[in-house]
């Protein structure tokens, strides 16, 4: 393949400048890319685009900014590698926008993370109206300004004493001018002589002066007598005419039961703040509470024989056993299933009486000791975050509940999703002066609103936890925040931002980063969509193959000329390739009767509004809809965990749902998801996978290796017998970086080879187990060339298109795609492993997306693997956007029509030609589309 390099003489254009570029698999590679435009980088999986995009591009963008920071940071500078590349000019500051969601804590939401709920605390604290928790009156802070215009309004012509309430002395009210005071006695008012109550101080609490008796038609006047009253207390007016008494409190008092409140701030509106955070959740919205499920998982035994699961560890008998001895003295049946036990009977069990210590007890014991970490770990897996009962989910404290605007409580529009707090915020009926105080916070928050929605996030509730957004909603949500900030002269680069994204949000996306580049900024993309990559003004295209056949530029260059090369994404842009292999019969309605079906009855968790769904076995069901749809709360929340619960191989409450019918032939289910093989880098894909025990016996066979009697532990990462002592296995040490991200920096004492020096001297054909580590899957098929048991698992990873991994390649480096490639590998080594040698009947996989980082021929190379699991008798259900997949289907569930509470409805169950005719699928649409000739 030829590479192509656009002419670059223009003057006015002005480029980003790569030359030698040798990071990672890269080749030596030089490459123009032009500022303030789209650049997509594509190519197959493991062909350097992340290499460049991020370990170069980026890389080296990060290396400058640390280098103009203070001396403290440029100490490690020495230490922090650069890119390995000749010349990188012209670079602007770079912002990377990753698929990785670090977010670990609680605390952060979506309305935090994009500043929505700030402003929402500075519109409160300004104009919310402030409302009694013991009376639901309203309460005002007055001005005289205020209650002048108050009266002119409602009480204009009538009668009126202006008057104050005061406690102070009446001779010195006297010596101040004040001569008269109101009383009110058996629903009639009486002027009297504050003379005559000189004497009287000690039997009367406070006094009614009167400043002012006047008609309400003379505004001077009447702001005149309202100044007087302020200064000197609180306001009251009497209205003669309609004989009433109005209350003016200069403070926040209530008017009927005197409570006073403090004036509101932002920070009584934050959960993350201690003047409004809840007391009971501490602002969480949830209370971690010991469930009654997890603490007896199986209601259907007696006490007596085991239902309190804890109670049945060796070290906790005595507990049992008292428990039971009480339990009989109490007259509670010990042998009756737990669940036919009276409600009196069941709560004694877990408080305890004079006759044995409670559940509670044991609970309250084990606090004591929450300082051993064993401890903390037994206690958080029967232990469930409830809805707080005080707060009710809202994480505020009573008081700041207590301010509403239009009716609502911040708490209320932290419940919202995007679309319906914007559509609450442009119904606001705001007063002039109030639009004064709040029209820019008002302004901010429909500007990220509307990139939210921009960007296919609309669903998302503003009290979403960060935590739970997955990798390409994350990376969206950075997006409309960069929008918001409208950055020049910046170079962004993305990791496949349409990840998650249904085709019809897909254009979306390709206009917010066009919009990006007006603003005078440079996009670099690793992308795979056909239509992101059509719609980009650069191309550049990595290949030919993965890991070390990969790593050189096969084009770049505009789009135009793109689609007049021979390369494999053009052809796959050009032609609409499809994926060539074996493909079964779609279900019709003929070839039904010979499939059974697992059957979901009434799902009605989060938004799905009470669908009832089946699938069928042994068959390839891929579950599609819009972002937001329900996807994930159907198969994931619901089937998986109600499926894992009732075969017993786990404990969490899945989402509510009648039934589940036709589970008797399912023997097991497995979660394949994006999460993380490991969390170290010492968690590496050979461990994964289970082949790493064998090549640690290669080495420890060797005949020097005997000499120095080394077993298989010294060349494990995780046994102190063969690690390096200081970075203990991991290649790198971690260095504190107080206003930056920490470093991670090549150990010194191993030079990140991760073993000992001793363990290093002992080689197999010429390499050491560092140097077989380092080696890719492909290389090491090759290398094993006497090992046929170990070639034979390394060839399917490398038939599911993982070969250009190295087999020790750091799991927190992996894609979420590389990681759920890498569970389904694991799956088929043990299956080949185990009893079921020939066949998977009974095993019941769910994948979530799947495709996530693979090219179109890595996605041939997934569905043929697929199909072998299918041909083994297993079942396979995939939550899937990708328009191939989708087409290669055995039985299509499409969710929708929209996201959020516009979703969750049942458009369509069956095979692939009738979901073509269906008018009302976004899915059915867009495939329609793709399919044409």
């Amino acid at each position: 393949m030829v590479i192509s390099i656009e002419n670059t003489n223009n003057i006015e254009e002005e480029y980003l400048i790569i030359k030698g570029a040798r990071q990672n698999n890269l080749q030596n590679i030089d490459l123009l890319i032009p500022h303030n435009r789209l650049t997509v980088i594509t190519g197959i999986s493991g062909s350097g685009k992340s290499s460049l995009a991020f370990d170069t591009i980026y890389a080296e963008g990060q290396w400058r900014f640390i280098e103009c920071m203070s001396s403290y940071a440029r100490v490690f500078i020495e230490k922090l590698p650069r890119p390995d590349v000749d010349l990188i000019d012209n670079l602007k500051p770079s912002i990377a926008l990753e698929q990785r969601n670090p977010v670990k804590g609680s605390r952060a939401t979506v309305g935090t993370h994009t500043e929505i709920y700030d402003y929402l605390r500075i519109i409160f604290s300004k104009i919310s109206k402030l409302f009694c928790l013991n009376c639901q009156v309203e309460i005002k802070k007055w001005n005289p300004s205020a209650v002048s215009v108050e009266l002119l309004n409602k009480y204009y012509g009538k009668r009126v004493f202006i008057m104050f309430e005061t406690k102070e002395n009446p001779e010195k009210l006297i010596s101040k001018g004040f001569t008269r005071l109101f009383v009110i006695e058996d629903n009639n008012h009486y002027v009297k002589d504050l003379q005559d109550y000189i004497k009287q101080t000690e039997t009367i609490e406070s006094f009614l002066i009167i400043t002012d008796r006047l008609k309400i038609n003379d505004k001077s006047r009447l702001v005149d007598s309202l100044e007087i009253a302020f200064k000197m207390g609180d306001v009251k007016v009497y209205i003669v005419d309609d004989n009433i008494l109005i209350n003016f409190p200069k403070e926040l008092k209530c008017p009927n039961c005197n409570t006073k409140f403090e004036e509101p701030n932002p920070a009584t509106f934050s959960f993350n703040h201690p003047q409004g955070a809840c007391p009971e959740c501490k602002g969480f919205g949830y209370i971690l509470t010991y469930d009654e499920n997890l603490i007896i998982p199986d209601k259907e035994l007696s006490i007596n024989e085991g239902a309190i699961e804890i109670f049945e560890k060796p070290a906790l008998r005595w507990w049992k056993k008292q428990l039971i001895k009480g339990a009989i003295l109490s007259g509670i049946n010990i042998y009756s299933p737990y669940k036919s036990l009276p409600k009196e009977h069941k709560e004694l069990i877990f408080s305890g009486n004079q006759y044995f210590y409670g559940i509670k007890d044991f609970f309250e014991e084990l606090e004591r000791k929450r300082y051993k970490i064993h401890v903390r770990v037994f206690l958080s897996k029967i232990r469930k975050p409830f809805l707080c009962p005080l707060c009710k989910g809202k994480r505020l404290k009573g008081t700041s509940l207590t301010y509403k605007l239009n009716g609502k409580d911040i708490g209320d529009l932290n419940f919202m999703t995007v679309k319906q707090l914007k559509q609450w915020i442009q119904s606001l009926d705001l007063s002039s002066e109030e639009n004064k105080v709040v029209q820019e916070a008002i302004e901010q928050i429909l500007q990220k609103l509307n990139f939210l929605e921009t960007v296919g996030l609309s669903y998302l509730t503003l009290d979403r936890q960060i935590k739970t957004l997955s990798g390409g909603e994350y990376q969206r949500l950075n997006i409309s925040n960069q929008l918001a900030n409208r950055l020049t002269s910046t170079l962004y680069v993305l990791d496949e931002p349409t990840v998650g994204l249904h085709p019809r949000d897909t254009d979306k996306i390709i206009k917010v980063l066009k919009e990006i580049t007006n603003y005078g900024n440079t996009v670099v993309v690793v992308e795979h969509d056909r239509d992101v990559i059509s719609q980009a003004d650069w191309i550049v295209e990595l290949g030919p193959g993965g890991g070390r056949e990969g790593g050189r530029v096969i084009y770049s260059g505009t789009i135009e000329n793109f689609l007049n090369t021979i390369s494999p994404t053009a052809n796959y842009i050009k032609s609409k390739e499809y994926i060539n292999f074996h493909k079964k019969l779609c279900l019709n309605k003929e070839i039904q009767k010979k499939y059974n079906f697992i059957t979901l009855k009434g799902a009605k968790g989060h938004n799905l509004k009470n669908i009832t769904v089946s699938f069928p076995l042994n068959a390839l069901t891929v579950v599609t809809g819009v972002s937001g749809s329900g996807k994930s709360s159907l198969i994931v929340d619901t089937l998986y965990r109600g499926l894992s619960k009732k075969l017993g191989l786990d404990t969490q409450e899945p989402l509510y749902f009648e039934n589940i019918e036709g589970i008797q032939s399912i023997k097991t289910v497995k979660l394949i998801d994006q999460s993380p093989i490991g969390r170290t880098p010492k968690s590496i894909p050979v461990t994964y996978l289970g082949i790493y025990n064998k090549i640690r016996e290669v080495f420890a066979s060797q005949k020097e290796a005997k000499q120095r009697k080394f077993s298989s532990g010294h060349f494990s990462l995780n046994s102190p017998l063969g690690q390096c002592p200081v970075c203990k296995g991991e290649g790198f040490v971690r260095v504190e970086m107080y206003f930056f991200e920490d470093l991670f920096l090549p150990c010194d004492e191993c030079e990140g080879k991760r073993f000992k020096k001793e363990v290093l001297e002992i080689k197999y054909r010429d390499k050491n187990i560092h140097e077989v580590l380092s080696m890719s899957f492909d290389e090491a098929y090759d290398f094993f060339e006497e090992e046929n048991l170990l070639r034979e698992k390394i060839d399917i990873i490398r038939e599911l298109g993982l070969g250009y991994l190295r087999l020790g390649q750091p799991a927190t480096t992996l894609s979420g795609g590389e990681a759920q490639r890498l569970k389904i590998c694991a799956e088929i080594l043990n299956s080949l492993t185990s009893k079921t040698k020939s066949s998977l009947k009974g095993f019941l996989y769910i994948l979530d997306e799947p495709t996530v980082g693979l090219h179109h021929e890595d996605v041939k190379k997934f569905l043929n693997v697929i199909r072998r699991l299918i041909d083994r008798s297993a079942t396979v259900i995939i939550i899937e956007h990708n328009l191939d997949v989708i087409y290669h289907a055995d039985w299509i569930i499409d969710l929708g029509p929209e996201g959020g509470d516009e979703g969750g409805y049942l458009i369509y169950e069956g095979s692939l030609p009738d979901f073509l005719k269906v008018n009302k699928s976004y899915t059915a649409k867009y495939l329609r589309e793709y399919l044409k000739p």
